[in-house]
């Protein structure tokens, strides 16, 4: 048997990034806390931190993390159900932060009111890693979140997958930024001169849209913005094009502030929900607040589940 004592010192490390915030949490000292954490190492004949800042995982460290969340939350669940008259919130009940993955773009258009509904139907709050669509699988697959929406179809092991909808990108510009760049010459040789957007150095999209509408890929000078509504900010200030959820895009498209710079060119990118094939009741509620809100904003996706 694994020391559940132990194991909490190390989730709890995991979850917070620190010894000393692990510590406060758990009511002991630092060093209390990394004597479970090397006591567990050392019978495990393993190591499970990468001591840094924050601290990290190692694989068996995941996998460890991944247990134990998937523990506590079937034992809460146990309690709730053995005392059925004690309300979220209410003395006895001990609220959990739940870790998922979420792009950027999904949480600056649909996913804040998943997360309202979840906490207002379990008191539960969400721990969220922001990363690019095509990532945040990994984060589940390295066991650092139990569920994540993702760009990825295939589900990861011991997950199903949830089809949420198409949220659909358009390359949208100031109109000042059109003409200095667009007027009199080819889509094409615009392009290549044009600045352009980038989220950060995961962030494809741009480059496959090049593709599409001019047939090849070219290396503009870039921005890098790694902020969902920063984006936005800086195609309004004329700064470059990029590719924009339609959806956070549509009051300044139209103010006029913004304008689509190819009509009749976009991109859809398909979502998933991607969660632990858990029988548990925070896990189908979180599901079902992930869906519902989705399926508010984006466009519907033939559904699948695995």
């Amino acid at each position: 048997m694994i020391d559940l004592v132990a194991l909490r010192a190390l989730s709890t490390v995991l979850r917070l990034g620190s010894f000393e915030r692990a510590a406060r949490e758990l009511h002991v000292t630092p060093s209390a806390v990394s004597q479970r954490v090397k006591a567990l190492e050392e019978r495990l004949g393993c190591v499970l931190l990468v001591r840094a800042a924050p601290v990290t995982p190692t694989p068996e460290g995941a996998r460890l993390y991944r247990h134990y969340l998937q523990i506590e939350m079937l034992e809460t669940d146990l309690q709730n159900d053995l005392q059925p008259l004690v309300e979220a919130g209410a003395p006895g009940a001990r609220p959990r932060s739940i870790p998922v993955a979420v792009n950027a773009d999904s949480l600056a258009t649909w996913f804040i009111p998943a997360m309202a509904d979840f906490h207002s139907r379990t008191g539960d709050t969400l721990a969220l890693q922001v990363d690019d669509q095509d990532h945040t699988r990994e984060w589940l697959k390295n066991g650092t979140v139990f569920g994540a929406v993702t760009a990825a179809a295939e589900p990861v092991g011991g997950c199903r997958v949830d089809a949420l909808g198409s949220m659909r990108y358009i390359a949208a510009v100031s109109p000042a930024y059109a003409q200095r760049h667009f007027a009199g010459v080819s889509l094409a040789e615009g392009f290549r001169r044009a600045p352009m957007l980038v989220y950060n150095q995961k962030d494809q999209m741009q480059h496959r849209f090049l593709a599409q509408v001019i047939g090849e890929d070219c290396t503009p000078p870039q921005w890098w913005v790694p902020s969902a509504q920063g984006f936005l900010d800086a195609a309004i200030a004329g700064l470059g094009w990029g590719l924009h959820p339609v959806a956070l895009a549509a009051a300044a498209l139209a103010e006029g502030t913004l304008v689509d710079l190819c009509p009749g060119h976009s991109v859809s990118v398909a979502l998933y929900w991607q969660s632990w094939r858990l029988d548990s009741a925070s896990v189908r509620t979180l599901r079902d607040c992930v869906w519902r809100a989705a399926s508010v904003v984006l466009d519907p996706q033939e559904p699948t589940g695995q």
